[in-house]
């Protein structure tokens, strides 16, 4: 069967997929998930940061380089999913010609405030 050949009854009404699947490195009291959306301007790049909890994410629109310290850096699109663990130093978030706008999701325990550092160097 081509795609041609497809009708409407035979593209199921819902399809699921895991599109990142990260064990954290211990269990965590979750209490609340803060999401914000994050706008990054053209060209601009975020700076060595670390984070007092677990973020993931996942980009919107635009692109950025995204680094851990001491790990490979790849580029990031729209779609793309990432996860930045809780104390690692992240090299880079820099975003690229057209910008960038994510959604960060952070897992926090009871009466913890969303925090970053930025370390120098």
């Amino acid at each position: 069967m081509t795609d041609h050949d497809m009708t409407a009854e035979d593209v199921p009404p819902v399809t699921r997929s895991t599109v990142l699947d990260q064990p954290l490195p211990a269990p965590l009291a979750t209490s609340r998930v803060e999401v914000r959306r994050i706008t990054i301007a053209p060209g601009h790049a975020a700076g060595l940061h670390v984070h007092n909890g677990p973020v993931f994410g996942s980009v919107e629109t635009g692109s950025v380089i995204y680094q851990i310290d001491g790990e490979a850096a790849s580029v990031l699109g729209p779609g793309d999913v990432f996860y930045e663990p809780e104390g690692a130093r992240i090299a880079r978030f820099d975003a690229r010609d057209e910008g960038v706008t994510f959604l960060g999701y952070f897992l926090l325990t009871a009466g913890q405030t969303a925090e970053i550092e930025f370390p120098v160097s």
